[in-house]
């Protein structure tokens, strides 16, 4: 397994950028190489990504979910392997830290190659930068879901 951490700071609440983590099909919107994510339920959310021409779909259970504090997840089929979670760490009335950790299993040559040559950890990088002018630029979140997953 292979190991990504990146935080970045954002000019909202915690509430909004917590709300606003929690509306996934939006993702696309933000995140390179994901091309669709559909909300299948509470905790069950597929995706479709596609990146550097491999296409993947698989699925992604939240195994915890605690309003402004967290969020975490791990695929339960599909053709990735992956967990992760995101937590949100309030600065002051309209600043949040947002970190991400990532676990992931690369697959075959060319994703290990790509792991090695730190490809994860500047997508993740470029991926939470977006978030921060997705959040920042509309200054409110697109909705949000507050119920908690333990």
């Amino acid at each position: 397994m292979s190991q990504v951490e990146e935080s970045i700071e954002v000019g909202v609440p915690v509430h909004t950028a917590y709300n606003q983590w929690t509306q996934f099909e939006t993702f696309p919107q933000f995140m390179s190489g994901v091309d669709r994510i559909e909300q299948r339920t509470d905790t069950l959310t597929h995706w479709v990504t596609s990146v550097n021409g491999v296409h993947r779909e698989f699925d992604a259970e939240i195994t915890e979910q605690i309003p402004d504090e967290r969020v975490a997840w791990t695929t339960i089929s599909g053709e990735a392997e992956q967990a992760g979670v995101v937590t949100f760490h309030r600065l002051d009335d309209s600043h949040t830290k947002v970190m991400l950790q990532l676990d992931f299993q690369p697959e075959g040559l060319a994703e290990t190659v790509g792991d090695k040559l730190g490809f994860v950890k500047r997508q993740t990088k470029g991926d939470l930068e977006r978030f921060k002018t997705f959040i920042e630029d509309r200054g409110l979140e697109t909705g949000g879901w507050r119920g908690a997953v333990v």
